[in-house]
């Protein structure tokens, strides 16, 4: 694709990888058969491609309109257009630069500009939204349905293990998921303490800033990254082996951050290490399969994990045989695998895999690569949108019949399990539980 940038773009960071981006685009048009959001609108600008030109347009200066601000709106920065994309497009940095124009020459209605900076300012600070989210909790019976379908239930807490080991790793602990669902980080380092590996909730660490660079808050998020980095590196040079983060969201950004200080000549070399540290806890379990099996099945069991498919009924952790007793984990369930898990990250089947060989009969999940609806505040600023994908994509959970809904992202979680009496938890925990 030739470009020709404006002047007030062309020689900024922003322009030049915005230029970079858009000259990698050949217009194939792959990428609409894999967007949500064209499936559900069939409007070529409510596609990649179509925002693709509305972003190029823009950013060679020409007029920009509330129109062009709500087709970029509109757009869940799932990333499944990136899977498609035959010419390595990173579309999602292209739209964070788009939108960022579009938020500064388009003024949003005075609602829409308090909402969004509610969300900017209230989400990721988890000492005001956790005291918060437990009054709701406490409240949910009493609350309107609109209200308490965005609230979960309780957890009963699961005891945290803190023993010292000579791996060690951090753990992001975020802003929001301690309060919803505190168990997810907790049953991690349950497992992680199993290998033999300690695991580090840095003091000072926080919100990755996922929220904030998705709301055009670009040095917000900046901002975020430095903090986190600043938590976390005294622990790096001791030696700390990874960043494991357990709500892919998260992970997606984190491996952003030295894309995103790459500028900053404090931190773009500090950056450019936590982007080579930061694991999902499905990447480190993988990584560790001689240890996992060996607690799924404490016999002597040679070889690797096995592959999808590949456990037949003889297999000893078969439901029926390692499976027994184990409650949780001869159970029927499905995956649904979060956009920032297998587009984001690039992690398809690692978890299918472990909760296969801990017992679990995973059901076959139609059209597991498009978006649940729910994508970070995205639930809430477009809430007939995401509805739609919601319902979309809890009728191909469903038609396998699962007894549970397993996933790896707080906001799927909670976007689900609000559209469901299916328990929808975190992989995770039920394969903790599994094990025992």
């Amino acid at each position: 694709m030739q470009t020709h940038l404006a002047d007030f773009i062309r020689d900024t960071p922003d322009g030049r990888s915005a230029d970079a981006i858009l000259r990698k685009c050949v217009h194939c048009g792959f990428c609409t058969a894999t967007c949500p959001t064209y499936q559900l609108l069939g409007d070529e600008l409510d596609g990649p491609r179509g925002r693709i030109y509305l972003m190029k347009q823009l950013l060679e200066g020409a007029a920009v309109t509330a129109k062009t601000q709500l087709h970029l709106d509109r757009c869940l920065t799932c990333r499944a257009c990136e899977t498609t994309c035959p010419s390595g497009v990173e579309y999602h940095r292209l739209v964070d630069i788009g939108r960022a124009v579009v938020a500064e020459r388009v003024a949003r209605p005075l609602g829409t500009r308090l909402l969004r900076l509610a969300l900017r300012e209230f989400l990721p600070r988890g000492w005001l939204f956790g005291p918060a989210y437990k009054l709701g909790q406490l409240l949910r019976p009493l609350l309107p349905g609109s209200l308490k379908a965005k609230v979960l239930p309780r957890q009963k807490s699961v005891s945290v293990i803190r023993r010292d080991h000579p791996r060690k790793m951090l753990l992001l602990a975020g802003c929001v998921q301690p309060s919803m669902a505190p168990n997810i980080n907790a049953a991690t380092a349950r497992l992680l303490d199993r290998l033999g590996i300690a695991t580090i909730e840095a003091e000072g660490a926080g919100c990755c800033g996922a929220v904030r660079q998705h709301l055009d808050d670009h040095a917000g998020a900046r901002a975020d990254a430095r903090r986190n980095i600043d938590a976390w590196w005294p622990h790096i040079e001791r030696g700390a082996e990874a960043v494991v983060v357990t709500a892919s969201g998260c992970g997606a950004h984190v491996r952003e951050y030295a894309h995103l200080l790459e500028h900053d000549p404090d931190y773009a070399k500090k950056a450019a290490r936590v982007t080579l540290l930061a694991r999902d806890v499905a990447e480190v379990l993988a990584a560790e399969k001689e240890g996992l099996l060996g607690l799924l099945n404490p016999a002597p069991h040679p070889g690797p994990l096995p592959a999808r498919g590949e456990r037949g009924k003889n297999h000893p952790l078969s439901p029926g045989r390692g499976g027994e007793g184990r409650g949780e984990g001869a159970r029927r369930s499905a995956f649904h695998a979060p956009c920032s898990l297998q587009h984001g990250l690039r992690v398809r089947g690692a978890v299918e895999e472990i909760l296969q060989a801990a017992g679990f009969e995973l059901t076959q999940v139609a059209d597991g690569h498009l978006c649940c609806g729910s994508a970070g505040t995205y639930s809430i600023l477009q809430p007939g949108l995401s509805l739609q994908l919601r319902e979309n994509k809890l009728r191909c959970l469903h038609a396998g019949a699962p007894q549970a809904i397993a996933s790896a992202n707080i906001g799927c979680i909670a976007h689900l399990q609000a559209g469901t009496p299916t328990p929808v938890r975190h992989w995770v925990e039920v394969l903790d539980e599994g094990i025992g």
